[in-house]
């Protein structure tokens, strides 16, 4: 065995040694509480004669609902030409319609207690407000109109496009957004989900002329829900809703395609983004993983927290507080309609680079050749469990979800079994899903830094080292 082989078997049986390394808990401390699932909504699901859902969840008490209104369609429907167009629409819909002007619609729901707001994603675009329930008619009657005659002036769509340039500017300063959007490109290819915001020359080229065509063509009732949680009865709220958007007719001809579902995986290889000067590499690893619908959801979820998705993961305790290559590592499991991804996070000193990546990649491989402990198995669950039901505390959030879940094709009861399916998951699921989606072999490694640095730092590793433009 030559030196070079030495070497490499010794740094493996440290990071091992050093990655199993249990530190006791104090002795004194008290026993777990009692876990506190979210409490499901009760959801009243009905369709309007026009097509549109309509989701309602009576919360009496606090004073206030929550509105959102999903419409199928984000950046995966966006032209060739016009990436990211979407996140321009979102940001002037709501700049005038056919009887208000800007001013005029923030007014009115800042009077009825709320303000607007409206989000772009790969799937859909999502309008909301929430407003005080004595006022619940004005907020769906301005939810109504931008829905219906929003109108796009040429002076606030002009201002719209140079505040979104300059936004993404900043963006683009960002490593972590640089390597975002390779990873995009990565992962999916020429899919429309390697969208991941606009660019530069679309925003330039996008016209108030174009936002109008594209906002007759997607925002349409058959292809929306409105959700609304708070204080009010489920009846009266579905005749508001009716007197408000029954009039909302879909425009002549079909409703955009569905989108496919990308099966290939991501090439294992480098993907350099040079960033000159930088004394630090940005890394994220992606590969493909499940959807929301998939069976083995619930089962990737609790491996993601084992491997890096809470502070006390594998991941964080081992180059984070054991080795201190990193501040904030990190993993996700994010979910599209027709795609999941799994991604790792983590900006490193330069000089760590190669040790950082040897040891995400030692844990990736461990998660998936090795059982978790009952103690590791335990805190994932209690941690989705109860992450889940902090976050949904707020009806915004409420709604917000439930208008995922809809995107997502899926059923509004979907939010209440999330919990339970977790808390049931069996170790043998667990192995199963790191088996499937967790091996490093499957993951596109993107490095955001110094060029020199990077390609020295991660020749070793033996894999293809691409630049990208």
């Amino acid at each position: 065995m030559n030196s070079l082989k030495v070497f490499a078997l010794f740094l493996s049986l440290a990071s091992v040694t050093a990655a199993q390394k249990e530190v006791p808990l104090p002795k004194d401390l008290p026993p777990y509480a009692a876990e506190q699932p979210l409490r499901a909504p009760a959801v009243q699901s009905s369709k309007l004669a026009n097509g549109l859902t309509v989701w309602l969840v009576s919360q009496r008490g606090l004073p206030k609902v929550a509105f959102a209104v999903a419409v199928r369609g984000g950046f995966a429907a966006d032209p060739a030409d016009r990436p990211g167009i979407t996140e321009l629409l979102t940001k002037t819909i709501d700049q005038g319609t056919t009887s208000r002007t800007a001013k005029q619609i923030s007014q009115e729901l800042q009077a009825a207690g709320g303000d607007l707001s409206a989000e772009s994603s790969k799937d859909f675009m999502q309008v909301s407000t929430a407003v005080l329930s004595s006022k619940v008619n004005v907020g769906l009657t301005i939810l109504s109109d931008i829905l219906q005659n929003a109108s796009f002036p040429d002076a606030e769509v002009a201002l719209a496009k140079r505040n979104l340039a300059d936004s993404l500017r900043e963006r683009e300063s960002q490593p972590s957004f640089l390597a975002a959007r390779v990873m995009g490109k990565v992962l999916f290819g020429e899919h429309p989900y390697h969208v991941t915001a606009p660019t530069q020359e679309s925003i330039a080229a996008s016209t108030a002329t174009d936002l109008r065509n594209t906002y007759a063509l997607r925002v349409r009732p058959d292809q929306a829900v409105l959700v609304a949680v708070g204080d009010f009865d489920n009846d009266t709220m579905l005749g508001l809703a009716k007197t408000q958007f029954g009039g909302w007719r879909p425009p002549g001809g079909a409703a955009l395609p569905s989108t496919p579902r990308p099966t290939l995986p991501p090439q294992h290889a480098v993907f350099v983004v040079v960033r000159p000067g930088s004394v630090q590499t940005t890394l994220q690893l992606g590969t493909l993983g499940p959807m929301r619908s998939d069976p083995d959801f619930e089962a990737a979820e609790v491996a993601n927290a084992i491997y890096g998705g809470t502070f006390s993961s594998r991941l964080v305790s081992n180059i984070r507080e054991d080795k201190g290559y990193t501040y904030s590592p990190g993993a996700s499991l994010r979910t599209y309609r027709q795609a999941g991804v799994l991604i790792t996070r983590a900006d490193v000193r330069n000089e760590v680079t190669a040790a950082s990546l040897n040891e995400i990649t030692y844990e990736l491989n461990r998660l998936a050749t090795t059982t978790p402990s009952d103690e590791e198995l335990t805190k994932a669950k209690r941690f989705l469990v109860g992450t889940e039901a902090i976050s949904l505390q707020a009806r915004s959030a409420v709604a917000a979800e439930l208008a995922k879940i809809w995107v997502d094709g899926l059923p509004a009861d979907e939010i209440g079994i999330y919990s339970q399916r977790i808390a049931a998951t069996p170790t043998a699921e667990v192995d199963a899903a790191a088996r499937k989606y967790f091996p490093a072999w499957r993951s596109a490694i993107v490095a955001v830094g110094e060029e020199k640095v990077v390609r020295d730092a991660l020749a070793p590793f033996g894999l293809p080292i691409q630049t990208m433009p």
